[in-house]
């Protein structure tokens, strides 16, 4: 009897582990930023980088006190390599609920210093955030 009981609070264990697992495993390694109010999670496919190739970035914004996914927001994002050499795209809405797309094209390898810029409407304050971000040479 006890076995079964085991057996069971086991198997209702994994239940609630698997259950509360991310829908997106690669949204734990996502480059998470904030602002006043808004929170982003964004992702470089391929990750790292590579130089030479198209690098697709999404960008997912919600609002920080809510959670509530940032619809009809404006944005872009551009980068800057240690030679001077500029890359910039505008983020375009994405089918998921606050999610926006853009594409870059990193022409050399190395660090790269990368800028986002988003805001909710017109009416509403550019947020501005940066992070370097490594890119391998091409393959």
């Amino acid at each position: 009897m006890r076995l079964v009981q085991r057996g069971f609070t086991a198997m209702i264990a994994l239940a609630i582990i698997v259950g509360c697992t991310a829908r997106d495993p690669q949204a734990a390694i996502d480059t998470r930023m904030w602002t006043d109010d808004l929170t982003f999670r964004i992702r470089l496919s391929p990750r790292p980088p590579f130089a030479r190739e198209d690098v697709i970035v999404k960008v997912v914004v919600a609002d920080k006190e809510s959670g509530a996914p940032v619809e009809n927001g404006q944005g872009r994002i551009y980068a800057m390599s240690h030679d001077s050499v500029k890359v910039y795209d505008g983020l375009e809405r994405g089918p998921e609920p606050g999610t926006y797309y853009a594409k870059l094209n990193f022409v050399t390898a190395g660090e790269w210093a990368i800028g986002l810029q988003f805001r909710r409407d017109s009416t509403k304050k550019l947020e501005t955030m940066d992070w370097l971000q490594s890119v391998r040479n091409a393959r």
